[in-house]
This record gives C-alpha cells, sequence and structure tokens, in this order.
C-alpha cells in the first residue's frame, strides 16, 4: 500500500494547487502565531474549499482554546484537528467530544521512553504524530524545525497507524521509512526554500519519494 503523505504549512494557493496535483493525501494548514507558516482563519478559509475532496484537510493547534477551535471547526471544517502542544490525554479527548472531529496528537520524542508514553493517548487521539523534541534548537517551535529523531527508536514497535515526522526531506524520507514501517510521512520545512516558504519542486519530489517507497 502506498505511504500517505502529508504536506504541512502550506499558506498560499500556488503551492496548495503543487502539492494536491503531486498526489498528496493530507495538507495541513498552522494556526500558531509564532510559525512562519501561520494562517489566518481568513486565509485559511480562503483556501480549504481548494482542497476539499481532493485531500484531507488538517488544522495543527498548539495548545488552543476553545474559542480558536470552535472558529477552525465552523469557519475551516477540517477532517483533523491536529494537537501539537502538551495536550494531555483527557484534552484530546474533550477536544474530540466537543467539536466532533477526530485528533492526530504529537509526540515530541527524545528517547524510547516518550514513545512508551504516547501509550496514554490510545482510545483518544485517531493516530499519533510522531515528531522531533527540538527544545535544544534555539527559538525552536513546535513543529518544523527541520530536525529528526532516532528513527530505530520506532523499528520494530507494531504501530499500527502513526504518521512521522520531524527532518524529513526527499532525499531521506524512503531511508525513514525503511526504518520505521511508517504508513505515513509528514512535511513542512523540508519542502521549503525559506521558512514559511513552500518550492514546488521540493514538493513534488517529496511526494514523489515516499510514494516510491511505499
Amino acid at each position: 500500500m502506498s505511504v500517505k503523505v502529508k504536506i504541512c504549512g502550506l499558506s498560499e494557493r500556488a503551492t496548495l494547487d503543487v502539492a494536491l496535483d503531486a498526489g498528496a493525501d493530507m495538507v495541513g494548514l498552522v494556526f500558531f502565531p509564532r510559525s512562519p507558516r501561520n494562517v489566518t482563519i481568513e486565509q485559511a478559509g480562503a483556501l480549504a474549499p481548494a482542497a476539499r475532496g481532493r485531500a484531507e484537510i488538517v488544522a495543527l493547534t498548539v495548545d488552543a482554546d476553545d474559542a480558536l477551535l470552535e472558529a477552525i471547526a465552523r469557519e475551516i471544517r477540517p477532517d483533523y484537528l491536529q494537537a501539537h502542544g502538551s495536550e494531555s490525554p483527557a484534552r484530546v479527548a474533550e477536544i474530540t467530544r466537543r467539536f466532533g472531529l477526530p485528533v492526530i496528537k504529537a509526540i515530541k520524542v527524545r528517547d524510547g521512553q516518550d514513545i512508551d508514553r504516547a501509550e496514554n493517548y490510545a482510545g483518544t487521539a485517531v493516530f499519533l504524530l510522531f515528531d522531533a523534541a527540538a527544545e535544544m534548537v534555539q527559538d525552536a517551535l513546535p513543529g518544523g524545525n527541520g530536525v529528526s529523531f532516532d528513527w530505530s527508536l520506532l523499528a520494530g514497535r507494531g504501530m499500527g497507524q502513526f504518521m512521522l515526522s520531524g527532518g524529513l526531506r526527499p532525499d531521506n524520507v524512503a531511508e525513514a521509512i525503511r526504518i520505521t514501517g511508517a504508513p505515513m510521512v509528514d512535511v513542512s520545512s523540508g519542502v521549503e526554500s525559506a521558512p514559511g516558504v513552500k518550492d514546488a519542486a521540493l514538493i513534488r519530489n517529496f511526494i514523489e519519494a515516499a510514494k516510491s517507497a511505499g
């Protein structure tokens, strides 16, 4: 089965169209003001209709309050909410119940214990996204820092449905899939020419490399 690909942090119609035309399965819209990939509700509302029916729409938030989540659910109507902060299992369950949307929970990985603790989200998150913990990166964001973790930590764990993220690029995504067995991959900075600036050729190359690996 072909690996599913999520292109995250899209903020312009031109590169959204590139991702859709290249076969992206999911597209991510970031609602986090500190991120260079941040979009407003109005910007996302203009982008979402172009993706709807062609790819699943993921709205990424970081410890968002109910007011923001309500606005996203109402105006954007995403297929998933992505919780990329310190949301607890109880908070993930509450978001799912309150807004009627499945939640992808991002897990920041430093070592194997972080992966072990991810089991606490079983039954609350629809699936997990494993990303690199980036505390050592200056001015680090919750995601999109372009750093990876030790992929071998996921090898042989039989994780089922999960998404791999963190430091993926067109030239290493196939190896990452081979090591982890990831059925889904997520990329943001790895297909950019500058922070927040998506590159059409890199998007196409990434999707082709990931699909070929699967």
